[in-house]
């Protein structure tokens, strides 16, 4: 056990929750700094995200010359991506390889699992405490959890009685799950199912993928790298990055300006053929204003309608599959061969639109008047998004205050840092921040090095607690609402709202004011002498 010294100095300058992309260059950059440092991970190795989401298909949406660390060159120079989008056990890999590269495991405390962070007032440090006892303090703590870490297992009845297999995407089993000849339901039609549809009905006897809500799907494209592309991609890596910061997703990639809705007919139809052509997340950048104006965004519906109607042999499937939702105000999903795995004669849509999962059986499941016998239920349900990870955990701030109560209303941060009432705890990409509208390798970093500097400050200038004003916070969260709210994002029930946990507040979680004005602002918060904080 952990605890602090005699004197009551914490054992650690900074506790670290979390050993994904976030939590390892954290330890690496803090360390290099002086700092003492502990990260402690629930899972047994580095990855995070990409070491729980190991199911069939799992594939990044942003491409891997650009999901990737950027504060090595000789990192950047060394390693070398196979694919335009790299699957998860390339992705894991690469985030291993860091791991040795800058020797992170002998500072990383795997296998667990954090039950509570407390902070004493007095002493001005955070004890957190995992689920099998072990205690660590520290002055600062860090939570560097992740957006999509926390799973949700919609509660179905009778699911303890299933006597077959039940898998959730964001917790596949290390081994390979072997689904042949076997009958497979999929619940669920986000970007887990919309992955592994394809590789799962691949090899089932027969798969049925029992749908709530139909997405909007674009063709990724995928490809295996060209040595030369790559090369290309290396050689100018600086400019690149740059440029891609100064775009609103942090992403390197052409960004009309022009408005649809100022577009002639067939100007329009030709640029979203050759977005459509080229494939991934930048069909939405095809004009300036898909997100600001309900009829530019009907022409991209048009054209993405038209597109899946021809590759359906049954034409009546269309209307099931075909969203009547505005494009982009979820978020938009990328595949490979989604659509086209519906023309196969072993897999069956099942529309739970009007008519939900009645319950689990011992066999299978009741659902539209039908019973399915399964051999196996994968539950691609998605994520707690954005807060589900923090308010899982006991989290007490001064005089005991809890965060879940706090946030039960929605969570409350300045520039999805901090949160008032709970000084020295910092958040990575949390709930107020651009995170996931944004590349998030680049977003971590900022947040990093954010974060980073300001305990360095902390520590040059002698002061001991840092945390945001209830102004300062109020008015972020008032400033967050108002940019969500200019767009069409907040239009659908999406998991950007909570709309997927049963009884969780409707409140727009990240910031959509794009990565350059948030860094902007970040920035000038820091030239004003941490503006909206207090330090003492």
């Amino acid at each position: 056990m952990t605890t602090a010294d005699e004197n009551g100095k914490p054992e650690f300058d900074a506790i670290i929750v979390g050993a994904g992309f976030a939590g390892m260059y954290l330890l690496h950059r803090m360390r290099g700094m002086g700092f003492k440092v502990r990260v402690v991970e629930a899972a047994t190795g580095v990855g995070g995200t990409w070491y729980w989401n190991r199911y069939p298909g799992a594939r990044c949406d942003v491409e891997s010359m650009q999901y990737s660390y950027q504060f090595s060159p000789e990192l950047q120079a060394e390693w070398s991506w196979t694919e335009r989008y790299a699957a998860q056990p390339e992705i894991l890999t690469y985030a291993n390889h860091v791991a040795d590269r800058f020797d992170l495991r002998r500072d990383i405390d795997f296998d667990t699992r954090v039950k509570s962070a407390v902070y004493d007032e007095t002493a001005k440090h955070w004890t957190i405490t995992s689920e099998d006892g072990r205690s660590y303090t520290g002055r600062y703590c860090v939570m560097a959890t992740g957006c999509l870490s926390s799973p949700n297992t919609p509660r179905f009845e009778g699911l303890e009685d299933f006597k077959g297999a039940v898998y959730h995407t964001g917790t596949w089993p290390h081994e390979k799950v072997d689904f042949t000849g076997k009958t497979v339901a999929i619940i669920g039609t986000g970007s887990s199912a919309i992955q592994s549809t394809p590789v799962i009905a691949s090899e089932a006897k027969q798969l049925y993928l029992f749908q709530r809500t139909p997405h909007w799907v674009i063709p990724a494209r995928n490809r295996p790298l060209d040595p030369e592309q790559q090369a290309d991609w290396k050689q100018h890596y600086s400019e690149r990055r740059a440029a891609a910061k100064a775009n609103f997703s942090g992403i390197f990639a052409n960004y009309n300006k022009q408005k649809a809705a100022e577009a002639a007919p067939d100007e329009c139809r030709a640029e979203y053929q050759r977005r459509w052509d080229q494939g991934g997340l930048a069909f939405m950048g095809a004009f300036s204003d898909l997100l600001i104006d309900d009829d530019a965004n009907k022409t991209a519906r048009e054209f993405v309608t038209e597109k899946v109607r021809g590759m359906l042999k049954d034409k009546s499937l269309a209307d099931k599959l075909i969203p009547d939702y505005l494009i982009g105000c979820k978020r938009l999903v990328i595949d490979t061969g989604y659509y086209e795995t519906f023309n196969k004669p072993n897999v069956e849509l099942v529309d739970i639109s009007n008519s939900p999962i009645e319950r689990i059986t011992e066999t299978g499941l009741r659902a539209s008047g039908r019973e399915f016998e399964v051999d196996a239920i994968v539950m691609a349900t998605g994520f707690d998004a954005m807060t589900g990870a923090l308010t899982r955990m006991d989290i007490r701030g001064r005089d005991g205050g809890s965060l879940k109560e706090k946030w039960s209303e929605g969570p409350r941060t300045y520039l999805g840092l901090m949160s008032h009432g709970f000084p020295n705890l910092f958040t990575i990409t949390g709930p107020g921040s651009p995170s996931v509208f944004t590349n998030m390798l680049p977003t971590i970093e900022q947040h990093v090095e954010w974060v980073s500097d300001c305990i360095a400050y902390m520590r040059d200038h002698q002061r001991q607690s840092i945390e945001p004003s209830r102004d300062a916070e109020d008015a972020w969260v008032v400033h967050n609402e108002e940019v969500s709210g200019n767009t069409l994002k907040p239009a659908c029930g999406s998991w950007y709202v909570g709309a997927n946990i049963p009884g969780k507040p409707r409140v727009f979680l990240p910031y959509f004011g794009g990565f350059p004005a948030y860094i902007e602002k970040c920035n000038e918060v820091v030239a004003k002498g941490y503006e909206g904080f207090s330090l003492n």
